[in-house]
């Protein structure tokens, strides 16, 4: 799969997820392989322009996820455009729009969803940004606003006219959110209605899943997102299926150590000036956490990823309990090592 001149190989993607798809999450992904795209967090195109530290930290990457694609949100075509310079000055390789968040406080600000409502003004910001910067511009986006207003594939031909050089379809409407299931009907007629590479994505938890789209629709690549939060592996896995080989089961002792190797980098993070981030804004924002209780902040880190990462899993509430209870970093430990590293006792909850 090619966007503009980055190959994607294979062509499977972390798919930006608010507050779970930082830096450290992304390089321990990429590091498992298999991934052949990561996309940040989703940034403020204000907060970009603004120079905010705190939306500059969340642009931050390492030369180790490349290729990275910087995803920004906003609806003023001229912050939009310079948000893209900002990000093509970050040496980012894509710069992604989001026209796709359900969530009130993006789309109640002609952001996000709400885009999808106004595909013209979408297609002004689309163009102006591809004629202003060099990087391919991509779009993220859902099947429509509602089940009344399917037009993922006529707005998807408009973002194509414009100037963009992919889309992401995720087969949900914004009133849906995370309910129902993801059409890739919709998915499948619209990469058969345009010209550049089609991302399809939406309940693609197991590589077997992701595989199956690639060979039964007409999409380029799959975005998973909620998936990688369950298993980190399964884009190793789905390379190894595409390929021919058989997909290989992550170990109790490999999930295990993922755990306690994202702990290290949360705490690392920032600080130590070997991380290779492309600008200062992390290591500011992450001496801030520090001063405020940076292990507090490593906790609830783990807290909101284990409600992912334990589902599907033998014991895997007694975990969720056992990590929402721990009230340090040793605990935390603990309880990992105990439910994954400790032979005889899987599935056990520690007590505290």
């Amino acid at each position: 799969m090619q966007i503009g001149d980055i190959q994607l190989a294979p062509p499977f993607a972390l798919a930006p997820m608010a507050g779970m798809t930082d830096t450290a999450f992304r390089r321990l992904v990429k590091r498992r392989g298999g991934c052949g795209l990561v996309v940040t967090e989703m940034v403020s195109s204000e907060g970009l322009v603004r120079g905010i530290d705190r939306t500059l930290e969340y642009a931050e990457y390492t030369e180790e996820e490349r290729p990275v694609s910087i995803q920004i949100f906003g609806g003023n075509p001229a912050t939009m455009t310079a948000a893209a310079r900002i990000v093509e000055g970050l040496g980012a390789d894509i710069v992604d729009v989001n026209m796709g968040c359900p969530v009130p406080k993006i789309a109640k600000h002609n952001a996000g969803c709400s885009l999808m409502r106004e595909p013209s003004h979408a297609a002004a910001i689309i163009r102006s940004m591809s004629r202003a910067v060099r990087i391919p511009v991509t779009v993220k986006m859902r099947a429509g606003w509602d089940e009344r207003d399917i037009n993922a594939p006529a707005l998807a031909r408009m973002m194509e006219d414009a100037g963009a050089a992919a889309v992401a379809v995720h087969g949900r409407t914004a009133a849906q959110s995370y309910t129902g299931s993801s059409d890739w009907g919709l998915i499948d007629t619209v990469a058969a209605g345009v010209g550049i590479p089609v991302f399809g994505s939406g309940d693609c938890v197991t590589a077997r899943q992701v595989v199956d789209r690639t060979t039964q629709t007409q999409v380029a690549g799959v975005l998973v997102g909620r998936g990688a939060l369950r298993n980190p592996w399964i884009f190793q896995q789905s390379a190894a299926l595409a390929a021919g080989r058989p997909a290989r089961e992550a170990t109790d002792a490999d999930r295990g150590r993922f755990l306690l190797e994202y702990i290290d980098m949360l705490l690392r993070e920032g600080l130590d000036e070997q991380q290779g981030f492309r600008h200062r804004a992390t290591a500011a924002a992450a001496r801030t956490r520090h001063a405020r209780g940076r292990e507090r902040w490593v906790i609830n880190k783990l807290r909101a990823l284990g409600s992912w990462y334990t589902k599907g899993l033998h014991g895997g509430s007694n975990l969720r309990t056992a990590i929402n209870r721990a009230e340090s970093i040793g605990e935390l430990r603990d309880v990992i090592e105990t439910f994954f590293l400790t032979p005889g006792v899987r599935g056990v909850a520690p007590s505290n």
